[in-house]
């Protein structure tokens, strides 16, 4: 915020908080307060040409420039390539922390105690079982169902199964939300894989970590236990960090709109899967291997860069919609790579060329002056390709831990003394006053 913006240091506003427009239509003008570097649409209501006008709108398509709510929870400077989770840097979250400590601080404001971890780690631990009906759910599912679409239905289903959730100003019902989505969003994605491949459900395994148990519901086949890799749970559950909350994009604001109208939790998470599951969203990973195997080789790559240059391809999984330089997230995961490659002992040509086609396109001016950086779908397909997870469930790798920031924003919103249901305007296009034409004249 500049200085021109801010509040006088006794907390009165100043002459500097206000923005001065003239209509040139009336002559008028008028005065408009500026807060946290930003003006309420509704005061551009006023300006009116006469008593009949609706008054001014603003028009933004995709809500590129518009706020439409206040949030403490995630920090993003897009420009300097900055991502904070109530302020704590994402760097340092990955570094030290955990996927269910990250939880707790999106959820509660605050990184728990000993206690409060301990606390948390147990409620979760212990809602990961899903109803027994709910194998109902997955059961009258085709075996080639896309794994979105079953996430998405048995997420929406949860609200049957928890009526009570309904009373959504309940702090209980809220806290038994969180909890339950955080717990059941892995065996939900395991249980839709094995039906997908025809094979028994694995119960979750309690002894075992959030990532660790996941894994185990994958994997697991005969064994009496299943033995975790080290290496796997650790990246897995970095990148579960990673994707825990990214502030106000299509999936979340599709939670906090469906949520306005006061519906159920689980309801408002559905919507958020909905956003996600569209290939402009959650997709991008997938089309970044895509990418690579039509590159093939290394020394396709000059040719290809010279053919993204005549815009007659993509570079896929470069740039991003807010960063405007190297996406944080995309170095860290990068750190983890020779781990998965080696636990899973896994050779992948498509990893040499993605590194060289990084190098070459950051060593190239085209690409650098237009913010190109990789971001972090540029690796992360490669992971969970080399942990044998399918192509079309790389979106629903996304989903597990994004639910944990998907219902912290859920809450925020539900405790917002300025909630009111989404209801966006138009810009009217069609025809008006047409007449109704009878069957036989048309």
């Amino acid at each position: 915020m500049t200085e021109d913006s801010r509040s006088s240091t006794n907390g009165t506003k100043t002459s500097s908080d206000t923005l001065t427009v003239t209509d040139n239509r009336t002559g008028e003008t008028y005065e408009v307060e500026i807060t946290d570097g930003t003006v309420k649409a509704m005061d551009f209501r006023q300006m009116k040409v006469n008593e009949d006008d609706f008054g001014l709108m603003t028009y933004d398509p995709g809500f590129t420039n518009t706020a439409n709510c206040r949030s403490s929870i995630t920090y993003i400077d897009g420009d300097a390539g900055i991502l904070e989770h109530r302020g704590i840097p994402i760097e340092q979250l990955c570094e030290e922390s955990s996927y269910l400590e990250v939880a707790y601080l999106l959820n509660h404001g605050h990184l728990p105690s000993e206690d409060e971890l301990s606390t948390w780690t147990y409620e979760i631990t212990h809602h990961t079982y899903i109803h027994e009906h709910m194998k109902r759910v997955l059961d009258g599912f085709q075996h080639d169902a896309h794994p979105m679409g079953i996430m998405q239905a048995s997420v929406a289903a949860l609200s049957t199964f928890y009526p009570e959730s309904k009373n959504i100003d309940d702090e209980e019902q809220q806290h038994l939300a969180a909890v339950r989505l955080i717990a059941k969003m892995p065996t939900i994605a395991a249980f839709a894989y094995r039906h997908r491949l025809g094979l028994p459900y694995v119960y979750p395994d309690n002894d075992l970590s959030y990532a660790g148990n996941f894994l185990s519901m994958l994997f697991k086949m005969a064994e009496p236990k299943y033995e975790v890799d080290p290496r796997l749970e650790k990246a897995l559950d970095v990148l579960f960090i990673l994707h825990a909350d990214h502030e106000q994009n299509c999936s979340t604001s599709s939670v906090r709109m469906t949520g306005s109208s006061r519906v159920d939790p689980f309801s408002a998470v559905a919507a958020g899967i909905s956003g996600l599951y569209g290939p402009l969203h959650g997709g991008a990973n997938v089309d970044v291997l895509k990418m690579l195997e039509r590159i093939g080789t290394m020394d396709n790559i000059p040719d290809f860069l010279q053919r993204v240059k005549d815009r007659e391809e993509k570079l896929i999984g470069f740039g991003h919609r807010v960063y405007k330089n190297y996406d944080p997230r995309a170095r860290i995961i990068r750190k983890y790579i020779d781990d998965v490659f080696e636990a899973t002992g896994k050779q992948s040509p498509l990893l040499d060329v993605a590194i060289e086609l990084e190098k070459r396109a950051l060593d190239d001016e085209y690409f650098t002056d237009r913010k190109l950086y990789p971001n972090v779908d540029f690796y992360s397909g490669l992971i969970y390709e080399a942990m044998r997870i399918p192509t079309d469930a790389f979106t629903v790798m996304f989903a597990i831990p994004r639910v944990s920031g998907w219902i912290s924003q859920w809450t925020e919103m539900v405790r917002d003394p300025e909630l009111k249901i989404a209801r966006p305007r138009q810009i009217y296009t069609g025809a008006r006053e047409a007449d109704y034409t009878p069957m036989q004249n048309r």
